[in-house]
């Protein structure tokens, strides 16, 4: 329960532990160092807020707004979206609106969203990206904050994937929707600054790690061709993985760069 969701105000469980609601407006529910080596820096979070803000990624989260909120229509009122691995809530704020819009035709309530990351940095944003956003600092692999299915929709984009903790909070009416990088994504970047490739089979590894809990039906391949600043080239390296062992120095002009990425959405079994 939540006595007042305000910064300086606490949430308790049932069990009567109690977290601090931070300044910024995020909880935190990590305990000890809480895989914080993994998390999203302040500067990949400052990169990923500046090239989203500049709508290099719309068209991305256009396409799951659009199949996130077919998803939710599935699922009664009561239920919420989830965002795991959720960033700055720039994907979450988006399907958020696009759902509100439809509940509007229909006289039904908006959703509220729970934003899930493991990052401080990230939670911060993603606390005021949307106003019916609730920002959690969590860690996926030691299991999800949440009650078995509460979410309408759980979204997952570029982030990593806990197919059990999934199936779980999602309503059985419900859908999960993730998004993956295509093997051509970013490639000239790959190719020109030794980052990190993408799977050639990571379409079939996902199959295989949803396979016994969600069935696959419907995917969307979504492909852009972008004129990026060296700045730009400079964030899109720096807002994720390859953050951590690409020589962002090193860019030094702009360049094309393919965006590709497919959408699944996912029927839990």
């Amino acid at each position: 329960m939540i006595a007042d969701a305000g910064p300086g105000s606490r949430i308790l469980c049932e069990e009567g532990h109690a977290f601090d609601v931070a300044r910024p407006g995020y909880v935190s529910l990590l305990t000890g160092s809480g895989g914080a080596g993994t998390a999203d820096t302040a500067a990949m979070v400052a990169d990923r807020v500046d090239f989203l803000a500049a709508g290099h990624y719309a068209p991305i989260a256009d396409l799951i707004a659009e199949l996130a909120r077919e998803a939710d229509a599935r699922v009664p009122d009561d239920a919420c979206v989830v965002d795991l691995g959720a960033g700055t809530g720039y994907y979450l704020a988006r399907v958020l609106d696009s759902i509100e819009s439809a509940a509007g035709e229909s006289g039904t309530a908006p959703r509220v969203g729970v934003a899930l990351d493991i990052s401080k940095h990230a939670a911060r944003h993603a606390a005021k990206a949307h106003p019916r956003i609730g920002a959690i600092v969590a860690d996926a692999w030691a299991g999800l904050p949440l009650r078995g299915r509460a979410a309408s929709v759980v979204l997952n984009v570029f982030a990593p994937r806990n197919a059990r903790e999934m199936r779980r909070v999602v309503h059985p009416a419900g859908r999960a929707v993730v998004v993956v990088p295509e093997p051509e994504h970013l490639g000239e970047l790959i190719a020109e600054y030794g980052l990190m490739a993408v799977d050639e089979r990571k379409g079939d590894r996902l199959r295989e790690q949803f396979g016994g809990r969600f069935e696959v039906v419907d995917e969307v391949p979504l492909g852009r061709r972008l004129e990026l600043s060296a700045r730009e080239v400079a964030q899109v390296i720096g807002m994720g993985p390859n953050a951590w062992h690409a020589e962002v120095g090193r860019v030094v002009e702009g360049a094309e760069v393919t965006v590709a990425v497919r959408a699944y959405v996912l029927a839990p079994r």
